[in-house]
């Protein structure tokens, strides 16, 4: 059903002459929907998420009430779809890795479906180790390139959410938002040791190799080992254009 409404998402985009941004793709068939519509020359782009590329159907099988910990929306899929997810970020089908970062506690809010499990809060927490999961995944296992994992966590958004070049690049008169990355720092997700706002991780006990270790905000450090520098009144809002060129 995914595959189905995502070819028809692009066939109403290609008759209206507009672009289309798919969000959570999960499946091979949609992907496969992307990819024709990209080759008749629709401006059809796509993202996913790092419990597409991790998670599975399997675990929101797992015993007990612990499955409600994986409820989100597209649900998992079977694990062999996680291949083609990985290939279509190889060859510019999939132009985005996001996350859509639901932090439901587990025991005072998934639990609420307990009895009834379309009561389970819809989502997964996952924003912190997005770029970790990605690089450890992709880059270190040969999947991607490290310039493509900049593109696909950086670049590309900026350019296609129209804030590029003020972000998405290192250069002269864009904002100085920078990620200190090291790619040989080894560690394992852990709710004991995330710093985001809820009692679980999807990814519990995994061991992961590469970590944000400094992050900058307009030249100003945000971030360092693992403590939170930020200012009250820091932020600033972006307008951006309604959609951008595109990371092409």
């Amino acid at each position: 059903m995914e595959g189905e409404a995502t070819h028809r998402a692009v066939a109403l985009a290609e008759l209206a002459g507009v672009p289309v941004y798919i969000v959570h793709l999960s499946a091979r068939e949609a992907l496969t929907a992307v990819r024709e519509g990209r080759s008749r020359g629709v401006p059809a782009y796509a993202e996913t998420c790092p419990q597409y590329l991790y998670l599975s159907l399997d675990d929101l099988a797992r015993p007990g009430f612990e499955g409600a910990k994986y409820v989100c929306s597209p649900p998992l899929r079977t694990a062999d779809h996680q291949a083609d997810l990985w290939r279509g970020l190889v060859t510019d089908d999939l132009q985005v890795v996001s996350t859509d970062h639901c932090p439901f506690d587990y025991k005072d809010q998934k639990i609420l479906g307990k009895d009834d499990f379309s009561a389970i809060p819809n989502g997964l927490p996952g924003v912190e180790d997005r770029y970790t999961l990605l690089w450890d995944g992709g880059v270190a296992a040969g999947h991607i390139s490290p310039t493509r994992f900049v593109e696909l966590i950086a670049t590309a958004p900026a350019r296609m959410f129209g804030l590029h070049p003020r972000k998405g690049t290192l250069a002269p008169g864009a904002d100085a938002d920078v990620v200190v990355f090291n790619p040989d720092a080894d560690r394992t997700i852990s709710a004991g040791t995330h710093h985001m706002r809820v009692d679980y991780s999807a990814y519990e006990g995994r061991k992961v190799r590469g970590n944000p270790e400094v992050v900058m905000q307009r030249g100003n450090i945000l971030v360092q080992d693992g403590k939170f520098h930020g200012q009250p009144g820091a932020g600033r809002f972006l307008e951006r254009s309604r959609f951008g060129p595109g990371p092409g």
